[in-house]
């Protein structure tokens, strides 16, 4: 179990515990957020946490594009396009898209776990964008089941807002102008034929 997982814990004696870890986690930020509030008055909830604390920080949209049943071949020409291309080519001379976003770098993701020390590469293509605004953004690749009935393209797409009025926009909306850039730097309806993903979360 990684670190990432599960609320930032981990432990074997339950399955598939992320959401009820998630659970957890938000009893206690309610139960702290809600201290001192007299009886009768209203509480503090999570949409008030939340646009709280985007109001104070900004707040990070997020989404991802699953591109399910890809051909593999078709698959893995969109990942090689984006490592030869951008990974190991440069980046940087891509030209700022109509709507500002400017393709800064891409990596290929990996890392060394912090507890045995063990190395784990090629978990991702990351593309690094800057918006107009200046802020940075990223979109990230991945491959998956690569079987005889076809590849699944997983693209995650984050973008930083700190302009409070925009904080209320649905992340698909939010991230259209991003996710059509990336698609276009990757050809992804040429070399797959797709014109849209399978579904949007």
């Amino acid at each position: 179990m990684f670190g990432e997982e599960s609320f930032g814990t981990g432990s074997d004696h339950v399955r598939e515990k992320d959401g009820l870890w998630a659970v957890l986690a938000w009893m206690s930020i309610i139960s702290k957020a809600n201290e001192g509030v007299a009886d009768g008055e209203p509480l503090v909830g999570v949409a008030d946490i939340v646009t709280k604390h985007w109001a104070t920080y900004g707040r990070h949209f997020y989404c991802r594009y699953d591109y399910e049943g890809v051909d593999s071949n078709d698959a893995n020409k969109v990942m090689d396009l984006v490592r030869d291309s951008f990974v190991n080519g440069d980046a940087s001379s891509v030209a700022t898209s109509d709507s500002g976003i400017k393709l800064e770098d891409a990596v290929e993701f990996g890392y060394t776990d912090p507890v045995d020390g063990s190395q784990t590469s090629n978990q991702g293509l990351i593309l690094n964008f800057e918006l107009a605004s200046g802020d940075p953004a990223r979109v990230v690749f991945r491959l998956s089941g690569t079987g005889s009935s076809g590849a699944t393209i997983r693209m995650y797409i984050e973008q930083f807002e700190k302009d409070a009025s925009k904080h209320d926009i649905s992340a698909p909306v939010a991230l259209k102008d991003l996710a059509d850039e990336a698609l276009k730097l990757v050809q992804m309806e040429k070399l797959t034929g797709r014109d849209k993903p399978t579904v949007i979360t």
